[in-house]
């Protein structure tokens, strides 16, 4: 984990911004930094997480705060946390966004290309600047999907989580090998074990901040 300077280049449309960080504070997909901005009033830093590769940092995905602005200067630590590894024989790559916009999974997709993977994107939210080989699916779709994957990434809320499983369970097939981002505030970023974003699994706490916030599938269900 380290420390460093960083600035806002430009906000897109949907909250969304570009990010100027040294290289070595890029996070990975799934990890996050956390950042400050210099003239904030506000104590509680805010989670980034990677959406996509851009010059000279990365475009963090929305929201990022209202009062940020082109040129302003941000404290930042990370990169924290566990993100997507996506196995290297993997072939058909599933993405779900569960209930929120696809953001936080779109740097999976330039790794499954590399590795000649296939990938679907399942998500309910209107999305731009897809790449044309990535197949776009409603989530009506999911059991369809999940049944073709070998590799399924996928991002929810922590208060959706059981719902997720379930509909897994209704897909009626083996489930692939699953990675979940499991979305839910982080204030301390792993420092201080507040316990605002714990969360139970197999009779256990978790700490997505610290344990999280990718976890593997096989890890929040019982055998």
């Amino acid at each position: 984990m380290k420390t460093g300077v960083g600035q806002v280049k430009e906000i897109y449309w949907n909250s969304s911004a570009r990010i100027l960080v040294p290289p070595d504070l890029i996070p990975a997909p799934g990890q996050y930094l956390l950042a400050h901005a210099r003239e904030s009033d506000s104590p509680v830093a805010i989670p980034l997480f990677l959406s996509e590769a851009a010059p000279d940092g990365f475009r963090a995905a929305p929201p990022t705060p209202s009062a940020w602005i082109p040129g302003a200067r941000l404290n930042l630590r990370g990169p924290l946390g566990h993100g997507f590894a996506l196995p290297a024989s993997a072939r058909k790559v599933a993405l779900i966004a569960f209930d929120d916009a696809p953001e936080r999974l779109r740097g999976l997709i330039a790794l499954a290309f590399k590795q000649k993977a296939e990938a679907v994107l399942v998500c309910a939210s209107a999305i731009e600047d897809i790449p044309e080989a990535v197949e776009v699916q409603p989530l009506p779709a999911l059991s369809e999907i999940i049944a073709w994957a070998d590799y399924v990434a996928a991002d929810v809320a922590r208060e959706n989580l059981q719902q997720f499983k379930e509909a897994l369970l209704k897909a009626g097939q083996t489930t692939p090998q699953t990675q979940i981002l499991i979305r839910a505030p982080m204030p301390c970023g792993a420092l201080a074990e507040c316990g605002v974003c714990a969360l139970t699994a197999k009779g256990q706490w978790k700490l997505i901040c610290k344990e999280g916030p990718v976890f593997d599938m096989e890890k929040l269900t019982p055998p």
